[in-house]
Parts: C-alpha cells; sequence; structure tokens
C-alpha cells in the first residue's frame, strides 16, 4: 500500500526555516518522482518543488519564488525526500503535500499518490 507521510511543519516567525520530510511506504522511492505542493486558503494547490528519479540524476527543480530559497533532496536509504525552507514570509503559509510521480514536475496531474499536508504557518 503506497503512503506518503508529510512532518516537519509548524509555527515559524518570519525570516525563519522550516525543514519538511515527506516519508514514503509501499514503493521502492528511488524509481519515483516526488513534488511538494501547497495550498493556502481560498487558493489553488500550487506546486513548490521536484525531484526526478535517481536513475536521471535526481535533478530538481522549483517554482519562481522559491528559487534561491527551498531546496528540495532525497534520501533513499531512509525512504525520505526533504524540503528545507528558507526566508520564510506569510506568503509561504500553506498545507504542504508530497506527491509521488513518474515524471517530475510541478503540475497536479503528474502524481498520482498524495500525502495528507502538514501545515506550515509563518507569524511573529
Amino acid at each position: 500500500q503506497v503512503q506518503l507521510v508529510e512532518s516537519g511543519g509548524g509555527l515559524v516567525q518570519p525570516g525563519g526555516s522550516l525543514r519538511l520530510s515527506c516519508g514514503a511506504s509501499g514503493f521502492t522511492l528511488n524509481y519515483y518522482a516526488i513534488g511538494w505542493f501547497r495550498q493556502a486558503p481560498g487558493k489553488e494547490r500550487e506546486g513548490v518543488s521536484c525531484i526526478s528519479i535517481s536513475s536521471v540524476g535526481g535533478s530538481a527543480a522549483y517554482a519562481d519564488s522559491m528559487k534561491g530559497r527551498f531546496t528540495i533532496s532525497r534520501d533513499n536509504a531512509k525512504n525520505t525526500v526533504y524540503l528545507q525552507m528558507n526566508s520564510l514570509t506569510s506568503e509561504d503559509a500553506a498545507v504542504y503535500y508530497c506527491a509521488k510521480g513518474v515524471m517530475a514536475g510541478l503540475l497536479r496531474y503528474e502524481y498520482d499518490y498524495w500525502g495528507q499536508g502538514t501545515q506550515v504557518t509563518v507569524s511573529s
């Protein structure tokens, strides 16, 4: 049974950092791409970052507003993908989801399994 479990969310002050984790089970992580998405209240779910399968180098992509602030990485031995988020602003507050797909991209339709999400709150 495929499962994705996000963790690491919480309350952080503007300018602070968080590291989100996406724990995977029920499939071999290094054979699949993983994407991070987020959804703020009243807004559509948007792509944040993705990382391709290891056999093609595990290359990463980011939405424009995250470039230089967010870093995605994967540890196949731990079946975990991480999203390091720095310089957080109120605009980054949302529920963050990870998802499993075949091809790495920032579009929702590219992914077939999703986690339940973890809340990120940015406030002083």
